[in-house]
This record gives C-alpha cells, sequence and structure tokens, in this order.
C-alpha cells in the first residue's frame, strides 16, 4: 500500500450468511440497534429500518444467553419481511451467550478484552511468563468451543477490541497503548488460526481518533508480520452527535481507507441507528471512487514526522507555531505573501523562493494523495516555506461539504502536513466553515477550542434516554471550552473508553448515574434526576465551572 497512490489492502473473503467481506467485495457499511433484544418486534422494525437506508450488516447486543437465543426470531421475522440482512450478536463478559448465539445468527462478535477476563478494575497485576502463558490457556479453552459451533454453524466471528475494554492482564504489561490493544486480539487470532477457522473480522476502536488510527495501522503491520490478512471493520466509538460525530468519524475512518485499510466501516452517532447509514455510505463512496486514479510521483525519501515542523517562520506561520491555524479566523495573511502551487506542478518552481507562504491546492481525483506527495518532495529537496493546505468543494449539499473536508484534512494533518487550513465551499457560511475547521483540527488532537462529547451511539444495554441525556449535558456544559465530557449509556465500555475524557456520566441501572472524573468514580448509583445537578457541582469542587455568559445562556 502507498500513503500517495490509493489502492485497497488485500485481505481474505469472510463469508456472512450470503455477504461477502473483505477480498474484492467493496466496503460495506452497518450499524447496531439500540432496542432490548428480547422485543422481538421492536428489533425486526429497527433492523429493517437500517437495511432499507442501505446498512448490510445490522448488530444487536446479547447480554445473556435469552438474548442470543432471540436472534433466531429476530432473523426468522427479518426473513418474512424478505430482508436477508445478516444479524451479528454483540457479546461481552459473558462466552455462553456466545455459544448459543453462534447458532442463532449469522456472526458473532466477542471482546477480547472482557471474553475470558475479568472486568476491567485499573488495577496493576503481575506475572510470570509461566503464569501469562496459563492465561492464554483460559482463552483457548473458552475459545475453542465457540469456534466449534461456528464451525458447524456456519457463522462468522469478530474480534472487536475497544480501547476502553482492555484487561487488567493486558494494561499490566503493555499499558494503555496501541500495542497493547493489538496484542488483545492478537492473542485469539493466533488461536484462530492454530485451529483453521478463518472467518474472522477484526476492529480495534477507540473514542481518540489519533488512538484509533495509530492503533489500526499498528495491527495491520503486525498481521502482515505473522502472514495474516484479515478483514478490518473500522470505527471511531463514542463519537457523539450532530457536526462533532460525524466529523470525529470522518477524520479516523477517512484516513484509514484513503490508506486502503479498511473492508466494513460503521459510523457510530448518538442519533437513530438508521441516521448511521447515509453518513457511513457518503464517506465509502468519497474514498473508494479514487480507485485507478492517475499515478502520483512517489517522493524518493520520506520526511521526518511531522513535517510541519520543518518549515521556517513566515508572517505568523512555521515550525514554531504549536498547531496549524485558519486564515481569516487566527491568522492574517497578506495575498502578496501568498505563493499558490498546484500540487501538479514541478516543486522546483517553490524551490529558492523566500519570504512566502505556500497556498496548496489539488484538483486531483486522490488531493490527499497528491498534496503528501508535493510536500514531502519540495521540503525533501529543502524547501522550508509554511504551507496552507487549501481544499475546495463545489458540493451544494453542507452536510456533503463536511464530510469530505473532515476525510481530506484529517488526513493530511494526522499524517502531520500543513502550518494552516483553509476551505473554500459555498454551501457553508463563513461561520460555519471556521467551525468545521476547528472541529477537524480538535478531533485530530491538535487544538482544542470547545467542550467535546465523548458519547457512545447507545444500544439495548443503554440504560437511559442517551440523545435526550446528551443534549441536556450539552445544554449545560457547552460553554466549557476544551473540556472533554463522557456520556455513555452502560458500564460496558464507560469507565474506560471515556478514559480519556474530564468527567463521565455514565448508566449504572435504570433511572441511574454513576459520575466519574477521569478514571475516579466520584458518585455512585445516584437517581438520573439528581445526575446533572451533581455533575455541575463536581465541575465547581475541581475547578472546571464557570457561569455561562449571557449569550452563551440563549
Amino acid at each position: 500500500m502507498s500513503k500517495y497512490n490509493y489502492s485497497r489492502r488485500h485481505s481474505s473473503e469472510v463469508h456472512v450468511a450470503g455477504l461477502t467481506i473483505g477480498g474484492p467485495a467493496p466496503v460495506r457499511v452497518q450499524s447496531m440497534t439500540n432496542t432490548n433484544t428480547l422485543d422481538t418486534e421492536a428489533s425486526a422494525r429497527q433492523a429493517l429500518r437500517i437495511a432499507e437506508a442501505g446498512g448490510e450488516l445490522v448488530r444487536l447486543t446479547t447480554q445473556g444467553v435469552a438474548e442470543a437465543a432471540n436472534m433466531a426470531e429476530i432473523r426468522s421475522r427479518l426473513r418474512e419481511a424478505g430482508c436477508r440482512v445478516p444479524l451479528v450478536a454483540d457479546v461481552h463478559f459473558n462466552p455462553k451467550a456466545a455459544y448459543t448465539a453462534a447458532a442463532a445468527c449469522d456472526k458473532v462478535r466477542i471482546n477480547p478484552g472482557n471474553f475470558v477476563d475479568a472486568a476491567r478494575t485499573f488495577r496493576r497485576l503481575t506475572f510470570t511468563d509461566e503464569e501469562y502463558a496459563e492465561e492464554i490457556g483460559r482463552i483457548r479453552a473458552a475459545l475453542l468451543p465457540l469456534l466449534d459451533i461456528c464451525r458447524t454453524h456456519g457463522t462468522a466471528l469478530r474480534l472487536g477490541v475497544n480501547h476502553g475494554s482492555l484487561s487488567d492482564r493486558i494494561m499490566s504489561r503493555y499499558g494503555d497503548t496501541p500495542a497493547g490493544m493489538v496484542e488483545s486480539v492478537m492473542e485469539f487470532l493466533r488461536i484462530c488460526r492454530e485451529e483453521d477457522f478463518n472467518d474472522i473480522v477484526i476492529s480495534i476502536k477507540a473514542s481518540n481518533v489519533v488512538v484509533m488510527v495509530a492503533t489500526v495501522r499498528l495491527l495491520v503491520r503486525e498481521m502482515e508480520r505473522e502472514g495474516m490478512a484479515y478483514p478490518v471493520h473500522l470505527g471511531v466509538t463514542e463519537a457523539g452527535d450532530g457536526e462533532d460525530g460525524r466529523v470525529k468519524s470522518a477524520v479516523g475512518i477517512g484516513t484509514l481507507l484513503a490508506e486502503g485499510i479498511g473492508d466494513t466501516i460503521r459510523v457510530s452517532l448518538s442519533e437513530a441507528p438508521e441516521n448511521e447509514i447515509p453518513v457511513a455510505i457518503a464517506l465509502r463512496d468519497y474514498i473508494t471512487t479514487r480507485a485507478g486514479h492517475a499515478p502520483i510521483a512517489e517522493p524518493d525519501t520520506e520526511l521526518p514526522f511531522p513535517a510541519r515542523a520543518l518549515a521556517a517562520d513566515v508572517a505568523g506561520l512555521g515550525g514554531h507555531t504549536p498547531w496549524p491555524m485558519i486564515p481569516g479566523y487566527d491568522l492574517s495573511v497578506d495575498e502578496a505573501d501568498i505563493m499558490d502551487m498546484d500540487a501538479s506542478q514541478d516543486v522546483e518552481q517553490a524551490i529558492g523562493t523566500e519570504g512566502k507562504v505556500i497556498r496548496l491546492h489539488s484538483s486531483h481525483a486522490n488531493p490527499v494523495g497528491e498534496m503528501q506527495s508535493w510536500i514531502e518532495r519540495y521540503m525533501g529537496a529543502g524547501g522550508r516555506l509554511p504551507v496552507i493546505l487549501h481544499m475546495e468543494y463545489a458540493d451544494a449539499d453542507a452536510d456533503t461539504v463536511r464530510l469530505k473536508a473532515a476525510a481530506d484534512f484529517g488526513a493530511l494533518l494526522l499524517n502531520g502536513y500543513g502550518n494552516a487550513i483553509a476551505l473554500k465551499a459555498p454551501a457553508l457560511t463563513d461561520d460555519e466553515a471556521r467551525s468545521l475547521l476547528l472541529g477537524i483540527l480538535q478531533a485530530a488532537r491538535l487544538r482544542f477550542s470547545k467542550t467535546e462529547y465523548i458519547a457512545c451511539p447507545s444500544c439495548g444495554r443503554t440504560l437511559f434516554d442517551l440523545p435526550a441525556t446528551l443534549a441536556e449535558v450539552r445544554r449545560a456544559t457547552s460553554h466549557l471550552k476544551g473540556l472533554k465530557i463522557g456520556v455513555m449509556g452502560c458500564i460496558v465500555n464507560g469507565p474506560g473508553e471515556m478514559a480519556d475524557a474530564d468527567y463521565g456520566y455514565v448508566g449504572a441501572g435504570v433511572g441511574r448515574v454513576s459520575l466519574y472524573k477521569g478514571k475516579e468514580l466520584k458518585a455512585r448509583n445516584i437517581p438520573a434526576s439528581e445526575a446533572l445537578p451533581a455533575l455541575i457541582a463536581l465541575l465547581k469542587e475541581h475547578g472546571d465551572w464557570t457561569e455561562p455568559s449571557a449569550s452563551e445562556s440563549l
């Protein structure tokens, strides 16, 4: 694979009922219901809505054996309605539920962090090599029955690692790192390969986009090193809702798709699940239509990361600036100081020029690849002018512009390019364009300008109305610039996945909420009616609360 010329990563084929994932198959899109899996009618209706929107797989939570067994009834209802969409069971903490689900649906997702290991408690554990090998033996003993059932029923398996649910065992040996996340799934993959079971898809997710991208890249490299080519499912967990959720997802998923990584995707939004599908389709189609594009020149050498740090200081831009800036918002550059360059032009035209800022454009079918190549070749030849990454989108639909811009700028920024970002899009007002660019910078973890909400998309495990609760928390706290607040429906990934957050609001039971400061539990199992005032009190206690201004209160 090349980060300049687009092509899909080669992956093995996995068959899920009549659907092929990986190999030459298109990138598949999927979503997850938020219904109680014991409610057959509601689950079937929602699965139908997801399928009608274009979803190609539907996942349902299966907390216990009863929910897992009912997957067969839900599948029957869908087949009676003429819907052939494969159903996926989502299992945590309960191998017995996985065994039942493997005989009742088309694919089973298990989480290596909690399939055998106990729930994460953030305890530091110590193992000798012999003791660690015994733990792998426990995994094998629990996994082999599942593989046998899957083989008998033609059921596929998804190994789904979440940053927030790594086991204490993995955490103790590898830390809270991409390496730990990758090893968590590789332990299971090695057993599957030894048993010659290969109908496997892998997901490895995080709410932090930088961590998610780095970890998936590491996973692909490790699989290649060990001679594996399993299909990869992409997603950013707890992305939130609205523009923020779409931008965060597009930055992470779009960056990896642009590198050819990804065989199936889910855009996880804290909204109705069918809303995820058009976003996923638009993102997939935008990236994958680059296939077969005109070749882009490959640089002879690759620059140190990040390339932006090599730029000289010109007009307030350059290596000394702590983040990429936004012209017209926090940076003024006289047009006389700008040298416009198209990424199709020879870099020699910019070599030798001093005291200018390069505004780099591309009209290539793969603008990200062409701009990365141009910057690498320009700086490799000794050029040191700072670069404004300039994108133009003629689309009339504002949401389409947001998705494309997040995918393109996100890939460039995460790969270390650009001292400033600029956008021309008639579909957006100036204020909307600035908001979008700031959102992209925040998703790339380069600059924080607003409150960030790490919010799960909700599922059958969710213990309150998550979209309404997220909206309520947002109304009360959105003026707290730079804070990260987690709003999580249940404890499966809550305390861990929101470990990147400053504060957490987590469902603890029906009508009950627990509050966290970082990873530390501060209020357990309080009534939901008291949770928001208690959250504000917690913010005040730790000096993170300010009263909203009159305009912010409106």
